[in-house]
């Protein structure tokens, strides 16, 4: 019973949160409410009983968002100045958004701990092994070339991204390697002869 309310909670939370992220005019809301996306989804998958799916959808996602907000900053132009003097602005939504991850959390704790026994326990699949072992052996036989697929199309994107924000400002110096290396001594050092009571002319 317990567990069925749980999904249902999370499931509600997940479908708002995803809505939230494209309805908010602020980019910096809009990355919040995907973090509590990924958060809730996780939170399923906790209760699926693949809670190694859950900690990936966690680590990396949610610490890709960072990273896609530092795109998103950097391709929209966004003054910093002016996001650090409306920071106190961004609090109700960061705290609301931190009570409903720390109520997910303890749902979820709650939920598992009365389904198996003990809280965030391994599953195990009819092989007797986990589900990560389980993942992976599925990952690395059957699907192997759609893996080295999607991983293409994650590094093609990475390059896109990194092109897209790249750019060539006029009067900005840059660093020349070649003028560095191939630089004389009579080029770097001038010698000065100087008299005693006598300064730089």
């Amino acid at each position: 019973m317990l567990a069925a309310i749980a999904f249902y909670v999370l499931a509600a939370v997940a479908v708002i949160s995803a809505f939230a992220v494209i309805a908010a005019r602020n980019p910096v809301h809009s990355v919040l409410f995907l973090i509590l996306t990924f958060f809730t989804a996780a939170g399923l998958f906790v209760l699926l009983g693949a809670e190694f799916l859950a900690m990936l959808l966690v680590v990396v996602y949610v610490g890709a968002v960072a990273v896609l907000f530092l795109f998103v900053v950097m391709m929209l132009d966004v003054d910093f100045a002016e996001l650090k003097q409306g920071f106190l602005s961004y609090m109700p939504v960061g705290a609301l958004v931190a009570a409903v991850l720390l109520a997910e959390l303890v749902l979820v704790a709650f939920a598992a701990s009365g389904a198996r026994g003990a809280p965030l326990a391994i599953a195990e699949t009819s092989g007797g092994v986990t589900n990560a072992e389980a993942i992976g052996l599925v990952l690395y036989t059957e699907y192997l070339l759609a893996f080295q697929l999607a991983g293409l199309v994650l590094l093609v994107a990475m390059i896109g991204a990194i092109v897209l924000t790249l750019r060539h400002r006029p009067g900005v110096k840059k660093q020349d390697i070649s003028a560095q290396v191939g630089r004389r001594r009579s080029e770097a050092v001038e010698l000065k002869d100087i008299r005693p009571g006598q300064g730089l002319g």
